[in-house]
């Protein structure tokens, strides 16, 4: 560790807040994400080893702060008035006429900018340090939100340059860009999380949060654009200059901010930013013309709340009323099911809207929104219009309520959802339209079928132009089909090379692609189950399942009860799993691959352990009845001759068994629900099948590491690390990602790092990399 840390963490300092100045306010950066992480990370940890040395306005300070009970009120030096707003050119024209009779000019200038669609907020500077942020409030106070402004990297905790005020108010707006909202909402939708309503509330929502760090994880953005109390300085004698100034002490302003002069300045400004505003990367609701300089500003004064020498000039009204005539389901990429309203189409700021997002059936369950109701449509800039709210006292009498729809429109299969998620998706992975490019591009991933070749372009082709219907069809591609394909591709796009005009064709990439798809037709079990995608399961859990049950034909004819019998399979991924295989389509699919030549190599019977989960009173927890415990399925099967008879008895024969009556009553109704019968029956022959199949632990010889941990480290001349991985798991090790006091043994190859120090230091046995050779030659 460096002797004196203070030099290189006061550079760090430096050139994160270059960074974060470069990337906000020039929009001009220097440096990668990657770069800028591992140098915070740096002065993270410099800082926790010398915390003498740490300072408020570090880099390292914007998030951290424990969550708040409540905020408290900061008084606004001078108050946060607000605007008058004009919505027509009279009233603009109005508004400088008054101004130029008053001051006595012709033409007077103008400080004009967009009206960000955001939260208003106050910053206080002292000594060029950030010590105090607070929103708009009612004007003459506000809320401290001091904590949450740190987290938003556009926000400078120290100030560039040396000729700041003492004391320095700055004034502006926080804001979430419409490319960050839709990246947010589109990932929450994804995680069954819960989406923000628009860009707006994002921002204010995400501004008021107790807890800093889920402010942290917002994607908020701030511009500049006033200054409030001045102490110990001066600043420039206009507007514009003051924007300006402020720039060069770190602060974002936004680039379309300008100077005009006159009414035919005001208004010009105003059409053109109106014709860009559905390009701009914010939203904005209007823009704001302020007299430029400041004296005049003074002259002109305050009338109520609102100052005199500024106003906002208001785009259309984004809300409209319009009729629900119908909500469909649209299937994304992953299989999502999103309902996308069909509307009478409506005019809103200038375009004609028939369709709105409402997100997931969560959404329409807050808005009560019904089939026929009359609602409000909102669009904001380019954003996907939205249903924002109903009007109930213009429903129609017995308008009943939406249900999500049990089948996917796309392919017929069942629509799922979790319990506790707000998002539900098709389960027809393999066989739904929809899903169908995700599905290929997952499947011929390394880490799956390991298809070299097939990259996005290709798997875009050949679903585009009908040579793939399924990832089964994959095995059905000829040479002359790769060829035709991209020739077809190449004069869709008009991207069709010289050489080719010119009759030189060239295959190679054609005849690599059909070696690497035969070579992939010989997988393991884990890669087999994992390439599927079925929900939830990675490549941890596809693991899991081959190593318990060994076969594909006994996993795929299970019940999703059973493969709760795999350490760390849940209830929550067992349904999927179950989802999956109940689907027709996608057993087909299977029968399919296996017909076309895709062969598991590593079959072997269930492992011996599952026998101690072959129990009856076991099964009967795993269906997840309601209020039956372990101890009550116990007493249950006592009295059972089998269980597929529990479906017949009567249910005072459950409380003859000592089940409590809330718990047999419980009992009797899940079993009368036919569903929950029929999947009784399924796995209890199911159990039954495994039972009969499954060894004893004396019948199976033990590997030559069962119970050792191996940890892998370094780089190996003769084998991947994946392919040494799976040869000692073979053997029966279990290979770890970090070494402990349990682990067995430690592989290291070439440029071994951390885990060998650790390995050594904690007098782990270490193994070079001939040593696992010859070991691994004894068992081949």
């Amino acid at each position: 560790m460096t002797a004196n840390p203070a030099p290189r963490i006061a550079e760090l300092r430096r050139q994160l807040d270059d960074a974060n100045y470069r990337y906000h306010v020039l929009d001009d950066p220097t440096i990668p994400d990657a770069e800028y992480d591992r140098l915070l990370r740096e002065l993270d940890e410099l800082e926790a080893a010398h915390p003498e040395l740490a300072t408020p306005d570090s880099p390292t300070q914007r998030i951290g702060a424990l969550p708040s009970g409540a905020f408290g009120e900061v008084r606004h030096a001078i108050p946060m008035l607000s605007l008058g707003n004009a919505f027509s050119d009279g009233e603009v024209a109005d508004f400088v006429r008054r101004i130029a009779q008053q001051l006595d000019r012709d033409e007077p200038v103008f400080s004009v900018e967009p009206k960000l669609d955001g939260l208003a907020i106050s910053l206080r500077y002292e000594h060029g340090r950030f010590v105090q942020g607070a929103t708009r409030g009612d004007g003459a106070s506000g809320e401290n939100v001091t904590a949450n402004l740190r987290t938003i990297k556009a926000i400078p905790l120290t100030l560039r340059g040396s000729d700041w005020p003492q004391v320095l108010e700055v004034r502006g707006e926080v804001y979430m860009p419409l490319a960050a909202f839709r990246r947010y909402n589109e990932r929450a939708l994804a995680e069954g999380g819960k989406v923000l309503a628009n860009p707006r509330n994002g921002a204010a929502g995400s501004l008021r949060q107790l807890d800093p760090r889920i402010t942290a994880k917002r994607p908020l953005a701030f511009y500049a654009y006033a200054v409030g109390l001045v102490e110990g300085g001066e600043l420039p004698a206009t507007h514009s200059a003051t924007l300006g100034r402020l720039r060069e002490w770190g602060f974002p302003v936004s680039s379309e901010s300008d100077v005009v002069q006159g009414v035919d300045g005001l208004l010009g400004y105003y059409r053109r930013i109106g014709e860009r505003r559905a390009a701009l990367a914010f939203d904005i609701d209007g823009v704001v013309y302020k007299l430029d300089d400041y004296a005049g500003q003074r002259e002109m004064g305050f009338v109520s709340r609102a100052p005199r020498w500024a106003i906002a000039h208001k785009f259309p009204a984004q809300e409209q009323s319009t009729v629900l005539e119908a909500i469909d389901i649209n299937i994304g990429r992953t299989g999502a099911a999103t309902p996308l309203a069909r509307l009478r189409p409506v005019q809103v700021a200038g375009v004609v809207v028939s369709n709105a997002t409402l997100h997931n059936a969560d959404q329409i369950a807050r808005l009560d929104v019904r089939i026929g109701d009359t609602v409000i449509v909102r669009r904001a800039g380019d954003v996907i219009p939205e249903i924002v709210r109903v009007v109930p006292e213009q429903r129609a009498p017995g308008a009943p309520a939406w249900q999500m729809p049990t089948q996917c429109p796309v392919c017929g299969s069942e629509i799922v959802r979790e319990e506790g998620e707000a998002v539900w998706r098709c389960s027809g992975e393999l066989t739904c339209a929809a899903q169908r490019k995700e599905a290929i591009g997952h499947f011929a991933s390394r880490r799956a079928m390991d298809i070299e070749g097939l990259g996005d372009r290709f798997i875009e082709a050949l679903s585009d132009l009908g040579y793939l219907e399924s990832i089964a069809d994959l095995y059905k591609l000829t040479l002359d089909d790769l060829l035709e394909m991209k020739r077809r591709a190449d004069e869709r796009d008009g991207t069709t090379p010289e050489t080719v005009k010119a009759g030189k064709v060239a295959t190679k990439w054609a005849e690599n692609l059909i070696a690497a798809i035969a070579h992939s037709r010989a997988t393991t079990l884990e890669r087999f189950l994992y390439a599927l995608g079925i929900q939830h399961v990675g490549e941890s859990t596809a693991k899991a399942l081959a190593t318990w049950f060994g076969d594909l034909e006994v996993i795929r004819r299970l019940p999703w009860p059973l493969f709760k019998r795999v350490p760390d399979v849940g209830g929550e991924v067992a349904r999927a799993i179950g989802h999956f295989l109940d689907q027709p389509g996608n057993q087909q699919v299977i029968d399919d691959l296996l017909a076309r030549g895709v062969a598991i190599t590593d079959p072997h019977p269930p492992s011996p352990k599952l026998r101690d989960g072959l129990d009856a009173a076991t099964l009967l927890v795993d269906l997840e009845i309601p209020k039956l415990t372990r101890i009550r399925a116990e007493q249950l099967v006592a009295v059972l001759p089998t269980l597929a008879a529990l479906p017949d008895m009567p249910e005072h024969r459950f409380i003859t068994a000592g089940l409590p009556a809330d718990t047999a009553q419980a009992l009797a109704a899940w079993l009368a629900e036919a569903d929950n019968a029929r999947l009784l029956r399924s796995s209890s022959d199911a159990l039954a099948r495994l039972d009969a199949i499954t060894p004893l632990a004396d019948e199976v010889a033990a590997g030559p590491l069962d119970g050792q941990t191996a940890v892998l480290t370094g780089t190996l001349a003769t084998l991947t690390r994946d392919d040494a991985k799976l040869r000692l798991e073979a053997l029966g090790a279990k290979v770890a990602g970090s070494v402990s006091k349990k682990t067995s043994f430690v592989v290291a190859g070439e440029a071994a790092g951390s885990k060998l120090d650790k390995a050594q230091e904690l007098g782990v046995e270490i193994w070079d990399e001939e040593r696992l050779l010859a070991f691994l030659g004894k068992y081949e």
